[in-house]
């Protein structure tokens, strides 16, 4: 087994492109189905087959859930040949199964992979979120802030008022407080229904996408997936877990975490560097869906180095088969 020195990134990427370009084309005749959990099991069995193919060592540190909720791509499930570089992977087969079945823009295949013990193993809980994208000072906005005060905070970073904010939000019930007082400063707001590693990724492209600034509360795992993207595209980004009771406390102590009320930086997500690659499904602001035409599909892929800051995007087509 070779230890993280021999992490080639620039050898991996490609593979790791070719893994989540597989994982989008088994859910492509899924889409607007209605059927979520075909859509998410055809999207695991191919990243996983793909997965098995790369010569690394890998472990899934952020996959499908623990070992007795998921028969594959579960979190301390070996992939790879076994042979090359020991690396972590964290991935969602299919980010947005609900979109996906419901055909609503913005489902995506995602994956990222770094060296051995260098992505956190955030179990599954909540985690707090916050993200702005790249060319702002350090803490120009912190989870410690209230929101309305981030608001205005970035609003003056951006030489401009808060009506020049638009923030991302999940749009869940638990987030009404939160989207009154953002509305209340002037900020507009671009609710989701899902997919909140999309919504993080929306600010490292603020010109594209429009949106300035992502917070909220969702999944952990989906929120080192986040980091690991913003961590190739550049921007800031805080997490803080969140339990709701003592099952989920102790579910993070066996993952290895000790302050659990620790505040994380993206750096401190993802400590080393990574490597991230993710497939449209359906349509979205950052991605293109997948397009059929008579015996074609073409899908689209953004393949991201964070050592280099390089941000790749690549059109695959291949015959229908």
């Amino acid at each position: 087994m070779a230890d993280a020195a021999q992490f080639h990134d620039r050898m991996l990427s490609l593979g790791l492109a070719r893994v989540s370009e597989a994982a989008a084309l088994a859910s492509a005749r899924l889409i607007g189905r209605g059927d979520e959990k075909a859509a998410d099991q055809a999207a695991v069995n191919a990243m996983r087959d793909q997965l098995n193919l790369l010569d690394i060592a890998g472990v899934v540190v952020i996959g499908e859930g623990e070992r007795d909720e998921a028969p594959m791509l579960f979190i301390g499930e070996e992939v790879g040949t076994g042979h090359g570089p020991a690396v972590d992977i964290a991935l969602d087969p299919l980010e947005g199964t609900t979109l996906t079945a419901k055909d609503m823009p913005n489902a995506l295949t995602v994956i990222a992979m770094a060296p051995r013990g260098t992505l956190l193993h955030a179990p599954d809980v909540y985690m707090e979120k916050l993200a702005i994208g790249p060319g702002y000072a350090p803490d120009t906005v912190t989870l410690k802030m209230t929101p309305a005060e981030r608001v205005h905070a970035l609003a003056k970073a951006k030489d401009g008022t808060p009506e020049d904010v638009t923030v991302c939000i999940l749009e869940r019930p638990r987030h009404e407080e939160l989207i009154a007082e953002v509305r209340s400063t002037g900020a507009a707001i671009r609710l989701i229904t899902d997919g909140d590693v999309a919504g993080v990724i929306h600010c490292a492209e603020a010109h594209l996408t429009g949106i300035d600034m992502y917070m909220g509360s969702g999944g952990a795992p989906e929120g080192v997936l986040a980091a690991a993207a913003l961590k190739c595209m550049g921007g800031q980004m805080y997490g803080q877990l969140l339990f709701r009771n003592d099952d989920e406390r102790s579910r993070a102590r066996r993952a290895g975490i000790q302050d659990l009320d620790r505040i994380y930086t993206r750096d401190e997500l993802v400590t080393a560097d990574v490597i991230f690659a993710a497939t449209g499904v359906t349509n979205g602001s950052i991605l293109a869906g997948i397009k059929r035409e008579p015996g074609w599909v073409t899908t689209e892929t953004i393949l991201m180095r964070s050592k280099t800051g390089s941000v790749r995007r690549m059109s695959y087509r291949s015959p229908v088969k």
